[in-house]
Order: C-alpha cells, then sequence, then structure tokens
C-alpha cells in the first residue's frame, strides 16, 4: 500500500516526505500500544496478567494469555458512558479504514495483473465487477481463516500479525529493493525469488500452525526450525535467502535490455533516452507520422477519384448515396438506443455501481515525449529538510527499539 501511495505522489520530493511522514507515525505505536498495555498489566492484574492456564481460560477463553484483552479493559473499565461508545466507534472505524485499504489493493492486484492478463480486451466495467467480486471471497475467505489465527501464536493478535509479516513480507522487500538499486537483476530473478522465498515463508507459517508452542511445563516436541529459531531471526535468515536466490538466478539468465530499465532504477533515474524496440523514442512517432501521412494522402487520391468517376458516370446513384449517408448520420446509434430503452431503475443501478457503459471515444495520439526527469530532481532547501528528517526518524526509531527491548 505503501508503494503505491509513494508511485501515485507528484514528486520524488513528495514521495519522500509522505514516505517519512508515515515513518514518524510507525513510531506513535510505541506510546498507543505498548504503554497502555503496560498500565493495563498493572491496573488488572488478575485478569490481564493471569498466572495460570485454568484462570486464563475462565477469563478470555484463551490458556497462554489474556493481553488481547488489555486496551478494551481500559476502555471499558475507565472511560464513562458516554466515551466509550465513541472510542469503540473510533476503533471500528480505524479497522474497517485499514480493511478496505488492503482488499482494494488485493483487488486491483488479482484485476490488473491476473484478470486484465486472461482478458486482454475485458471492457471496464468488467473490471469493477470482477474486481468486487474478488473483494467478496477475500472477505469470506477473511473469516474462515479466523480459526487458524485462534491457533497460531497462542491465539495473541499481536504476535500473530508480527509472525505473518515475518514469512510473507521478506521476499518481496528484497525484490523490490534488488530492483530498485540492482541493474543486473532481470525479471527470472525477481520469480524465483519471490517464488522460492514465499514457499519457504509459507511452509515456516504451516508449521506454527501444525506444531503450535506448548505451555509452560510441557514437553516440547518442535522441529528444531520452530523451536530455536524465533520469527523474527527467520525473517532475516528468510530475506538473505531470497537475495541469493535473485542473485544467482538473475546473473545466469540474460540481462534485462536497457529499454526495460531505463529510468526504472535508483541509478537510470535521470536517463533521458527513451527506448521503443531498441530504438531511441523520437524515431517512432516521426516514423508512425510518415506512413500515417502517407496512407492518408493515398486515402485523400482514392476519395477524390472516386467521387469524380461517381458525379461523371452515376449522377442519380451518387445523390442516392450521398443522401443516404447522410442519413445515417442522422441517425441515432444502435448503442445509444439501447440507452435510452434502459428504464431508470437500471441506469441508477448502474450508475450507483459505477458500472454505466461510456460511449467509446477516439483520443488522438500526438505522438510527442514528454520527459519528466524534473519531477526526480530535488533543489532547495526542501530537500536538506527532507534528508535531515530521514535521520532524526532513524535514529529515534534506534533509540526507542535499544531502549525498550
Amino acid at each position: 500500500v505503501i508503494v503505491q501511495r509513494s508511485l501515485s505522489a507528484k514528486t520524488l520530493l513528495h514521495a519522500k516526505g509522505g514516505s517519512l511522514f508515515a515513518a514518524y507515525l510507525k513510531v506513535l505505536p510505541v506510546f498507543i500500544m505498548v504503554i497502555p498495555g503496560m498500565i493495563s498489566r498493572v491496573l488488572f492484574t488478575d485478569e490481564v496478567a493471569c498466572a495460570d492456564a485454568d484462570t486464563c481460560r475462565r477469563i478470555c477463553g484463551n490458556q497462554v494469555g489474556c493481553s488481547d484483552i488489555a486496551y478494551p479493559k481500559l476502555v471499558m473499565e475507565l472511560l464513562p458512558r458516554g466515551l466509550r461508545g465513541l472510542m469503540m466507534s473510533v476503533m471500528i472505524a480505524a479497522l474497517m479504514s485499514s480493511l478496505t485499504s488492503i482488499f482494494n489493493s488485493a483487488s486491483t492486484l488479482f484485476t490488473m495483473d491476473i484478470w486484465h492478463h486472461l482478458r486482454p480486451h475485458c471492457a471496464e466495467w468488467e473490471l469493477m465487477i470482477v474486481g468486487r467480486v474478488f473483494v467478496l471471497v477475500l472477505v469470506m475467505f477473511s473469516v474462515l481463516w479466523i480459526p487458524l489465527v485462534q491457533m497460531s501464536q497462542g491465539g495473541q493478535l499481536f504476535q500473530y500479525i508480527q509472525s505473518i509479516s515475518s514469512y510473507l513480507q521478506p521476499p518481496v522487500a528484497v525484490v523490490f529493493m534488488a530492483g530498485c538499486f540492482w541493474r543486473r537483476a532481470n525479471e527470472m530473478g525477481a520469480f524465483w525469488g519471490l517464488f522460492t522465498g514465499i514457499l519457504v515463508g509459507c511452509i515456516r507459517m504451516a508449521l506454527d500452525f501444525i506444531y503450535p508452542e506448548p505451555l509452560c511445563g510441557q514437553p516440547d516436541s518442535r522441529p528444531l526450525v520452530t523451536k530455536y529459531v524465533h520469527y523474527l531471526y527467520f525473517s532475516i535468515i528468510l530475506s538473505v535467502f531470497t537475495l541469493i536466490v535473485v542473485v544467482i538466478t538473475s546473473l545466469s539468465t540474460k540481462p534485462p535490455d536497457p529499454e526495460r530499465i531505463s529510468r526504472l532504477t535508483w541509478f537510470t533515474r535521470f536517463e533521458t533516452n527513451n527506448y521503443v524496440a531498441g530504438q531511441p523514442e523520437e524515431a517512432g512517432p516521426k516514423m508512425d507520422s510518415t506512413i500515417r501521412q502517407s496512407e492518408g494522402d493515398e486515402l485523400h487520391r482514392k476519395d477524390i477519384t472516386s467521387n469524380i468517376t461517381l458525379s461523371a458516370d452515376q449522377p442519380e446513384d451518387g445523390e442516392v448515396l450521398i443522401e443516404e449517408i447522410s442519413n445515417r448520420s442522422n441517425a441515432s446509434p444502435p448503442v445509444a438506443e439501447s440507452v435510452k430503452k434502459r428504464s431508470k431503475l437500471v441506469s441508477i443501478l448502474l450508475w450507483f455501481c459505477g458500472m454505466e457503459k461510456k460511449e467509446d471515444t477516439e483520443t488522438a495520439s500526438t505522438g510527442k515525449v514528454l520527459d519528466n526527469t524534473h519531477l526526480l530532481r530535488e533543489e532547495g532547501h526542501m530537500h536538506n529538510f527532507v534528508n535531515a528528517n530521514l535521520i532524526v526518524c532513524l535514529s529515534a526509531a534506534v533509540f526507542l527499539y535499544a531502549y525498550f527491548f
């Protein structure tokens, strides 16, 4: 989601500033989540910090621990009646916002990368319907996944989120960073790096589901990789493994063409050479315009010749033909008639769902190559301000990590 938002930025400076602002917001969970949990543990020791498995099962239904009820316990016990509903509304709204962004990103990936590849000539309204149906499938799959969440990491939601992120995010991050900062990385390296990395991460995730962590006093019969390797350490191992696969596969296969990485990596971001089929793009529009001009001249000569022949040999038929063409041009197209005949209820429903069919319009291509390299240049005091904030943010993150952990 963050990468999509960064790619939609106006300039590189805006993208860096937005990412830094998100990084500052990531520091807030230390104070929003950790400190309230510590307060709740002190105030409600018997409930949040239950001592044995039977007590925890009686309080919250989880024999591992009741840390998940720490924040709701604070809200329900300390806030007055009016603010309880307000706080619950805020929590539900935040949850819905997070789910909406995740479902929207997943739907976009499915419709544009998979469905559009299977049906390249599908209409826009079809993509919209497929995307919304895919969101419904994701919602049903998420509901069915809840029992697995309760089984993993003893049912503790925060640890489950961190473990799943450690198993699935490192391959994506490594491939993305390799594509940005290494020119030699190619499509095969990215594919096999993602495939093997996610496969290994899914195997480790499946082992966590099959062999849950035992309770205190019980023998630990889990495999060695789950018994002695924490999921955070496993994320480091998985990142190194994915990087090795990407490097070996990229070096063993054909390097990417220069036109395919032009202005797409860190070291080629300022290139001004635009390629089309291995040649500078300036040659493409000129050649196309020359061909179109010659074809247009040929068609124009044919039209003049046919009109002269028609007017000389068959004037009456020509008049009939001209009259027929004018009648056809004045007549409304069948698509418009079908739209007019469509009921108001159906039109309103299609408009509400965003699936109304619009008439196809031809857009003329100017054939000009736009040079947007100026959007990548950072000038002025804002460049130094953003870089200084990057150093401050990294220093704060290192300090908080070393102080609390």
